[in-house]
């Protein structure tokens, strides 16, 4: 066996160091990389918007569902998302890597390339870490962003009359990842989804300029996640069921394994979308489409109603 796909053990931790890092790039932000006791990152608005992920094996994702590369490209876009859903733009990203000592260099060292990848599509880098020896795989990545100059949109500033947008799609990855719980591999669109999701990063400053009120990242479910914003605002949110389009592969696979299409679309996450509140008066920025509205009350309905059912993903139940 090659020394690639050989075990960490031979490698140490030190060796295994100086594979991942030969395989990054720096961004004009990276004042200084890894190799010292700290990254370096410049912060030109003197803010820095910083948020932490964790990705679980057994929990959050399967080895043999996902390839390393594949594993790297969502646990960056978890965190690259947060970011985009405050306004702002990624800059750097630390991750800490605890590993099982019998895993292959070369599943880490895909891993590397493809946080690195993700995080380049918004031209932030990987700019250190750590790593440690854990029975379970675990990946732990923070995020470092920059305002540009703008006010944060936060989750608190929706008002009644406001209008619901969204820019992305949901209910793939939930569909993929039902499709892949149930021992299949197709349709490719939605386990492709699950896999490697398709995050509008550029939609978070976007909707920042335009004047949105609130915005979040849809990790764990629109409806969910929409409920955080409708609790911090002390508003109500209604959402049309009408302002989405059921694609024909997850209508065929909704049918095929016997579920209601929409619990994807409207609870499940990964997808990272965002999904924001503007003043009724702004035109939505490209990419964003109204989904619903804001009104005075609380909590969240689907055409009027109350939602039957959970309302997305929680990490303890």
């Amino acid at each position: 066996m090659s020394e690639r796909g050989s075990g960490l053990v031979g490698l140490g931790e030190f060796g295994l160091i100086d594979r991942v890092t030969a395989r990054l790039s720096y961004g004009p932000t990276v004042l200084l990389g890894p190799g010292d006791d700290a990254a370096v990152v410049a912060a030109p608005d003197a803010r820095v918007v910083a948020s932490t992920d964790v990705l679980v094996e057994g929990r959050h994702f399967r080895r043999d569902w996902s390839g390393a590369r594949d594993i790297g490209h969502r646990a960056a876009a978890a965190n690259l998302a947060d970011v985009a859903a405050m306004g702002a733009r990624p800059t750097a990203l630390l991750v800490a890597l605890c590993i099982p000592p019998d895993l292959a260099s070369g599943w880490a060292e895909d891993l590397a390339d493809g946080l690195a990848a993700e995080a380049a599509t918004v031209g932030a880098s990987v700019v250190g870490g750590d790593m440690s020896a854990s029975p379970t795989l675990t990946i732990a990545v923070t995020v470092l962003g920059d305002l540009g100059s703008r006010p944060p949109v936060t989750r608190a500033g929706a008002l009644p009359g406001d209008v619901v947008a969204l820019a992305g799609r949901t209910g793939y990855a939930a569909a993929g990842l039902t499709v892949l719980s149930r021992g299949f591999r197709t349709p490719r669109l939605l386990v492709e989804a699950y896999r490697r999701p398709e995050v509008p990063y550029p939609a978070g400053p976007a909707a920042a300029g335009a004047g949105a009120t609130a915005m979040i990242d849809v990790s764990d479910g629109l409806l969910a996640d929409l409920g955080h914003v409708a609790q911090a605002s002390g508003v109500a949110v209604d959402v049309r069921r009408d302002a989405f389009e059921v694609p024909r592969q997850m209508r065929d696979a909704a049918q095929a394994l016997g579920v209601d299409p929409y619990t994807w679309l409207l609870t499940g996450g990964d997808d990272h979308a965002l999904a924001a509140t503007f003043p009724p008066a702004v035109a939505l920025p490209a990419g964003w489409r109204p989904i619903g509205g804001v009104a005075a009350g609380s909590g969240v309905t689907v055409d009027g109603r109350q939602w039957e059912g959970p309302a997305g993903w929680d990490h303890f139940r």
